[in-house]
């Protein structure tokens, strides 16, 4: 499976931007898809998952009711909609998938730059 990020970019506090994750490959084996991303200096976390059928979405706490996961079934696609950004949201953000429930996180395509300047 192949992952490809897009959507990045330079905004400023309080705008918003739409991340992209196209998705190729072996879709069928995909359980969850999600986003995740890197500040610099920081370990990699989790931001938002969406089951493959684009149920069951996930959030973590620090994003909620600002960020929304999406998935577009017939093209095989993710999105992240990202309102009210603010400066602690800098960071590369990733696009991973998961085969089971018990797997972890892999295919991790290259990353989107998302800035945002106060």
């Amino acid at each position: 499976v192949q992952l490809q990020a897009s959507g990045g970019g330079l905004v400023q506090a309080g705008g918003s931007l739409r991340l992209s994750c196209e998705v190729s490959g072996r879709t069928w084996t995909i359980y969850s898809i999600g986003w995740f991303r890197q500040a610099p200096g920081k370990a990699r976390e989790s931001v938002a998952t969406i089951s493959w059928s684009g149920r069951n979405p996930n959030y973590a706490d620090f994003v909620k009711g600002r960020f929304t996961i999406s998935r577009d079934i017939a093209k095989d696609s993710m999105y992240l909609q990202m309102n009210t950004l603010k400066p602690e949201d800098t960071a590369i953000y990733f696009c991973a998938r998961r085969g089971s429930s018990h797997s972890n996180y892999s295919d991790w395509g290259p990353g989107t730059l998302v800035t945002v300047s106060s």
